[in-house]
């Protein structure tokens, strides 16, 4: 079974998060979700529209191995908190060097700051001038970049879970949950 490591941090885009966890699940991928250890209640993560999800473990307990894909949702804040994290940074870029990595809205941030973000990317329209990086694409909702794949924002978020679905699982699979889903508009 595909496996896919989801980091949150405070101030994450919480339609983002759980449009991606609910896609890749319904699609047969093995989502853990992380917490970074700042919070008292460390496991109890607090998004931007103040709705706390639940992590399933730490950050610093992660081993890549176990793991086919590592996909960080944006919000400026939890985009921010990830992007200043050690050991995000390693995972980061450990995922790309060996398997796939993915951030949609504000989170190819962080994969900038890790020096992993390919020629080819979307973001958040708003989002674009802080990553100030070339090859910004605003004609798409999902871009993939060789093992690098982005996504634009909240409205996106099932569409890029699909794309995950598609590229760890396949075409069937992906389709089966895009039809369930009656998600004719990716």
């Amino acid at each position: 079974m595909a496996s896919v490591l989801l980091p949150l941090a405070k101030g994450f885009e919480e339609l983002e998060a759980v449009g991606l966890i609910d896609t890749m699940r319904r699609g047969g991928i093995e989502v853990r979700v992380v917490y970074l250890e700042d919070e008292l209640q460390k496991e109890l993560v607090l998004g931007a529209n103040g709705i706390t999800i639940q992590a399933d473990m730490s950050i610093y307990n992660v081993i890549v191995d176990d793991f086919d894909m590592m996909v960080l949702p944006g919000g400026w804040g939890g985009t921010y908190a990830l992007a200043e994290n050690t050991r995000v940074i390693e995972l980061v870029q450990a995922f790309k060097a060996k398997k796939i990595i993915g951030a949609m809205c504000a989170a190819p941030f962080v994969l900038k700051k890790a020096g992993v973000l390919g020629s080819d990317y979307t973001c958040y329209p708003g989002a674009k001038e802080e990553i100030d990086h070339p090859g910004y694409r605003e004609d798409v909702k999902v871009v993939t970049d060789g093992n690098v794949m982005t996504s634009r924002g909240p409205g996106t978020a099932v569409c890029f879970g699909l794309a995950i679905v598609e590229r760890l699982v396949g075409k069937e699979s992906m389709q089966a949950v895009k039809e369930g889903m009656l998600l004719d508009y990716c």
